[in-house]
């Protein structure tokens, strides 16, 4: 995607997302493109709100005002559709995020993704499947604030054997992950039985939206897959530049 003309309109629901990662949530967007249009929705009588007030202002986010006229009615979900929908048939832009756990809105994800537009959802693990299936990428948000784990060889082994350095942990993926991988991995191989690790990305997002390497502690695919048994990376330098492949051990 090219990030200085492909347009996402970012729609939170304040009700069901956390402040407290409006930063990080605002990064996750531009890896895919430019946050064109920011706007949070919620009733901002209310007490539950104050913690959005002194961070709409920072990262530019538009507040809508909608009033909770009947209790335990939720007006925000149909304003933000509403409003979703009038942005989609604007034609301004090229894909939404939508902000919450809220599985409210898989029928909008799936009407955005008819029209042949990018959207993605980030939310809590808590999120209904319905709702991460209807998008083309979902990001948990305890996804946001995981670190990347370091795997270091002890120092005793080292010293007990004079062989390079490697890596002395490998990672254990779940049954549905492990899946996931070798499907994307298959369907992405070249006639060398390789395949760039960019492509099993793109594969693996299609099989599963909600997959991300980082909740296994790393920052990249091409880092988790230096750590699973089965499969080796390797450099491939084009110009300058590195995209990686991997390929079965």
């Amino acid at each position: 995607m090219n990030e200085n003309k492909f347009n996402i309109a970012v729609l939170i629901d304040g009700d069901n997302a956390q402040s407290k990662l409006i930063k990080e949530i605002i990064e996750e967007v531009s890896k895919y493109g430019k946050a064109t249009i920011r706007r949070i929705y919620g009733d901002w009588t209310t007490p539950q709100m104050n913690s959005w007030k002194t961070l709409i202002n920072q990262h530019s986010i538009n507040p809508i005002q909608k009033f909770s006229y009947t209790t335990g009615k939720n007006s925000t979900d149909s304003s933000l559709i509403i409003d979703a929908m009038d942005i989609l048939h604007s034609k301004n832009i090229e894909g939404f995020c939508i902000v919450s756990s809220d599985s409210d809105y898989t029928g909008l994800a799936k009407r955005i993704r008819e029209e042949g537009l990018f959207v993605m959802g980030i939310g809590e693990k808590k999120t209904p499947e319905a709702f991460v299936k209807s998008c083309e990428v979902f990001t948990y948000t305890e996804n946001l604030v995981t670190k990347e784990v370091e795997v270091v060889e002890p120092k005793s082994a080292k010293r007990a054997t004079n062989k390079p350095s490697t890596r002395s942990k490998k990672v254990q993926l779940s049954k549905e992950d492990a899946l996931t991988i070798n499907k994307a991995f298959e369907i992405s191989l070249n006639e060398e039985d390789e395949a760039h690790i960019s492509k099993v990305g793109a594969n693996i997002r299609k099989i599963d939206p909600s997959f991300d390497s980082r909740t296994y502690g790393f920052s990249s695919l091409t880092k988790l897959f230096d750590h699973l048994e089965k499969y080796k990376v390797i450099k491939n330098v084009v110009g300058e530049l590195n995209h990686p492949m991997v390929k079965l051990k």
